[in-house]
């Protein structure tokens, strides 16, 4: 063990008696590579460790690193600027709306085309005297006490490799194998309702997946449902 002052000075051969009593210190400080200057092969004779090698090596794994994580960063920000233009989109299509119809046309079939969705409903809860006239505007009716079923108390719900709803999408149903729910409060003085997105990729809506996007256009519609039909929030 070296036990030199301070006002010597360290040989190399105190350096290698150090190393060959320490022969893990490289492995527990792999950043000292990064100051060494290795032997240009290994010619000098077995045992002769090709630092050049492994240093090579390393600079090459953390180049591929970086790439790839570069590589996902992108393809990230690329998916998630798709997804805001899209919501723009749909929520201006909403806002252009001239007629109450128009507006649930929007709903039911021009945002499925603008969010490349199978299906987008607006499922509210009703009588059957309201049933037959929502029905007929493009907006699924179901019983009392359905929503709050389903949703059991969340705001919004992505599932990925279901079996679509007849009660939500009707004929679409058997289209769909993921879906957005999203609850829909549009006034204290109008019932439960629901947004569903329904798409036949099994994992384009899965949990964990972020909802502050989707969330967003079913305020957007919370609000126009309120100027169309003039009502208080």
């Amino acid at each position: 063990m070296m036990t030199k002052t301070t006002t010597d000075t360290i040989s190399a051969d105190d350096v290698v008696e150090y190393l060959k009593s320490h022969p893990d210190f490289l492995q527990k400080h792999p950043d000292a590579c990064d100051h060494l200057l290795p032997p240009k092969d290994n010619s000098q004779g077995r045992g002769v460790a090709d630092f050049q090698h492994y240093m090579v090596q390393r600079l090459k794994k953390d180049k591929d690193s970086v790439i790839e994580t570069t590589r996902d960063l992108i393809e990230v920000s690329r998916l998630n600027m798709n997804s805001v233009n899209r919501i723009h989109e749909a929520t201006l299509k909403l806002l252009e709306a001239r007629s109450f119809p128009q507006f649930i046309q929007a709903i039911t079939m021009d945002i499925a085309a603008i969010l490349d969705v199978d299906a987008a409903v607006l499922v509210v809860e009703g009588d059957n005297v309201s049933a037959a006239t929502l029905n007929a505007a493009g907006v699924r009716v179901v019983p009392q006490g359905t929503i709050e079923q389903w949703m059991q108390g969340n705001e919004a719900m992505l599932q990925s490799d279901i079996h679509g709803s007849d009660a939500v999408f009707g004929a679409a149903a058997r289209l769909v194998r993921s879906q957005a729910v999203l609850r829909v409060d549009i006034s204290q003085m109008t019932p439960p309702a629901i947004l569903a997105f329904g798409s036949r990729d099994p994992e384009m809506f899965r949990d964990g997946q972020g909802v502050e996007l989707v969330t967003y256009l079913s305020r957007v519609v919370e609000r126009c449902f309120r100027l169309w039909l003039d009502l208080p929030a």
